[in-house]
């Protein structure tokens, strides 16, 4: 019985480690240049832990879902883009398909997540769908060629406290003002 099961639990690994394939998540590559704007494309770039990108992936452009870990953008001169990585994709066969992947950004004010930010209706963005083949380690992970540039657009200023607090205050010394 233990080595059925023993041999069972190795084949659901080989089977599991054969259904995953990497892509190299970054802004750069040696055929593309994809930051992510703010506003517009030709407004600022995300900049700092208030945006955060994630990778979505499938087997077809309808069956997008999250993969890796949401990254938040780097600030200063390198601002639109997030520091490279390699995202496994597990919902993919790297051998025989290729996978669509999708970028997508948000504001943290916005909520934790692309799906709350897109719930809020204000500061998110998604970038084009482009097809990839999944690289099977120790292979160098594939890149993202066709990513395209794309804005987070609506995002909605949120005002201080100590403004709202002095906003308040007018409005109460213009009520006492019309008492008089």
């Amino acid at each position: 019985m233990k080595k059925a099961l023993m041999i069972l639990s190795s084949l659901l690994v080989a089977v599991g480690a054969f259904a995953q394939g990497q892509v190299n998540f970054a802004t750069k590559g040696p055929d593309y240049n994809a930051p992510v704007f703010v506003g517009s494309l030709t407004g600022a770039k995300a900049d700092g832990p208030a945006y955060m990108v994630q990778l979505y992936a499938g087997p077809t452009q309808t069956a997008l879902t999250a993969v890796g870990a949401p990254l938040p953008f780097r600030t200063g001169a390198a601002a639109g883009n997030w520091f490279a990585t390699a995202v496994t994709i597990n919902n993919v066969d790297p051998v025989s398909k290729a996978a669509f992947v999708q970028v997508r950004a948000w504001a943290t004010a916005a909520g934790a997540t692309y799906e709350q930010a897109l719930a809020s209706g204000t500061g998110f963005g998604t970038g084009n769908i482009t097809s990839v083949t999944p690289t099977v380690a120790p292979a160098v992970p594939a890149d993202l060629t066709g990513l395209q540039s794309f804005a987070i657009s609506g995002t909605a200023a949120i005002p201080e406290p100590s403004i709202m607090a002095l906003g308040a205050l007018g409005g109460l010394a213009l009520l006492l003002r019309r008492r008089k």
